[in-house]
């Protein structure tokens, strides 16, 4: 952050001004709107092109599906979680930036542990992420906006390699909450993510020592200097995104926890199966997929 702030404090580049040429209707959308959860359109501006490296130049996203996600109106994005660091969930944010023909913000539920993170928690909320409460996934719905949700959790994230696009069970919250709001749910594959950090094993009394959700051992962490021990293996991604869900059932329904674990197992089966199909079409983890192999 502190490079691209030298560079706009030498007259070098303003990344809101370069955002604005890029992408003018994401930035008159945000622009003067006071975010009560944080999000800063300028913070958001600086770190846009390094994230698009990763999307265009690095990981190489095919992102497919992007005009299922509605131009307005709110939606719940559920998807698996995968690789370590939540780069899933920034993907499918400049995919939205860049790709979608009505760019929107998607505003991920972050969980708790990252806020304790020096530095990081105000990073998250200045680049759209909200904390993820009940009370602030219901405000965001009500003022229309499109919902990210991840029903593995950290557990997503920490899989060791073995269990590599084996999804764990989904909490159905994400449901009660779309029938209680009246909200279609957009399900969401991505492949790619799972193989940037292999995760050998996950040290979890190491990690209860740090206070962390779990403790990696990958092929660069912890044995690499910092920054180096965070470079992601350059696997192409491919992300699949559906059409969105009716669910059609009244408010009062949400709480019926029989009918709410039901619909969140079958989104599950249905996201696990869709990545069961992917990987058996993809090439290779560096060349991907046949461009009309869907």
């Amino acid at each position: 952050m502190a490079a691209w702030t030298n560079l706009k404090t030498l007259g070098l580049i303003d990344p809101l001004k370069a955002l604005e040429k890029r992408n003018p209707s994401y930035v008159s959308r945000y622009t003067g709107l006071d975010d009560e959860f944080g999000y800063k359109l300028e913070t958001f501006a600086r770190w846009e092109p390094i994230f698009r490296f990763c999307y265009e130049d690095y990981f190489k996203v095919d992102c497919r599906g992007i005009e299922n996600i509605p131009e307005q109106g709110r939606a719940i994005l559920v998807g698996n979680h995968s690789g370590l660091l939540p780069l899933d969930g920034a993907m499918i944010t400049i995919g939205m930036c860049n790709a979608h023909k009505s760019p929107r913000r998607v505003r991920y539920l972050v969980t708790d542990w990252f806020f304790t993170l020096p530095g990081v928690g105000d990073w998250i909320q200045e680049t759209g992420q909200v904390r993820g409460t009940l009370e602030n996934a219901q405000k965001l719905l009500a003022r229309e906006e499109l919902v990210g949700v991840y029903p593995e959790g950290l557990r997503g994230v920490g899989k060791a390699f073995p269990e590599r696009y084996r999804l764990l069970d989904f909490h159905p919250g994400f449901v009660q909450l779309a029938i209680a709001t009246q909200t279609k749910i957009i399900p969401v594959a991505t492949v790619g993510g799972d193989e940037i950090f292999p995760n050998f094993v996950n040290l979890k009394s190491v990690g209860r020592l740090l206070k962390m959700p779990f403790f990696p051992v990958t092929p660069s962490f912890p044995w690499m200097p910092f920054p180096h021990m965070f470079i992601p293996l350059p696997v192409r991604w491919l992300i699949n995104i559906h059409k969105p869900i009716d669910l059609g059932y009244p408010p009062e329904k949400a709480n019926d926890r029989k009918l709410v674990l039901k619909i969140a197992r079958e989104i599950q089966y249905d996201i696990q199966r869709d990545l069961n199909k992917l990987l058996r079409e993809r090439k290779s983890l560096f060349t991907g997929w046949e461009p009309d192999e869907l």
